[in-house]
């Protein structure tokens, strides 16, 4: 991910929230003549290392996971809040047309996941983590218990141990402070959702940015 100096985000708790909280990441594997990526929910853990570690799944069908079965280096791509960001809304001028957005990149090493009780696990938590009423979407019942013996031969479960974690927050620290402001007040007065939650991202970032570093390039 090319990532200019002014946009790296070094933070490591903050890179943790984008996995936590946007999860559903997209998973790149493969080899010199032979790439491979699956859209997935990832559960990101402390445990597994430095930097911790992250946990799915994927369909038996699905070839990709031969790939982590072979324990090569594989890639998940977290993406945050993104946004287009217009020229117009500058004071500064002459300026080009971009967009605004937070990405984390983690590489590591899969390991599949073999014991079945840990495959349930697995499940389990990622439901408790997902949904508002786990008790009923992982209901103990004896007709849940069979359904779930009954897919887990048709799942691959993984853990994949972060080795390094590459992390950028593009929002708007190149512009002077007051193009920055320009671009958040249009942002929240657009009608995209999306664009508020960009808003919110640079309101939150540039509150953690010193007073001796106006212009958040650190």
């Amino acid at each position: 991910m090319y990532t200019p100096s002014h946009f790296a985000l070094e933070d490591g708790p903050a890179a943790q929230r984008i996995m936590r909280k946007y999860n559903f990441a997209t998973l790149v594997s493969g080899t010199q003549t032979d790439v491979m990526a699956s859209h997935l929910p990832l559960l990101w853990t402390s445990q597994g290392g430095q930097y911790g570690s992250l946990r799915g799944h994927m369909a038996r069908e699905n070839p990709q996971w031969e790939q982590l079965a072979d324990g090569g280096e594989v890639l998940a791509i977290f993406l945050s809040n993104h946004a287009y960001i217009s020229p117009n809304w500058y004071l500064s001028r002459p300026a080009v047309p971009t967009w605004n957005y937070s990405a984390v990149h983690a590489y590591g090493t899969p390991s599949l996941i073999e014991e079945t009780s840990c495959i349930k696990d697995l499940l389990r938590g990622m439901v408790e983590f997902e949904d508002p009423d786990p008790g009923n979407a992982w209901p103990d019942t004896a007709d849940y218990k069979k359904l779930v013996e009954e897919m887990i031969p048709h799942i691959v479960a993984f853990d994949i141990s972060i080795v390094r974690l590459h992390s950028k927050a593009k929002l708007s620290q190149n512009r002077p402070e007051t193009d920055r402001r320009q671009v958040m007040d249009n942002l929240r007065g657009s009608s995209d959702a999306d664009a508020h939650k960009v808003a919110e991202d640079m309101e939150a970032f540039y509150g953690h940015r010193t007073r001796n570093d106006p212009d958040g390039v650190a």
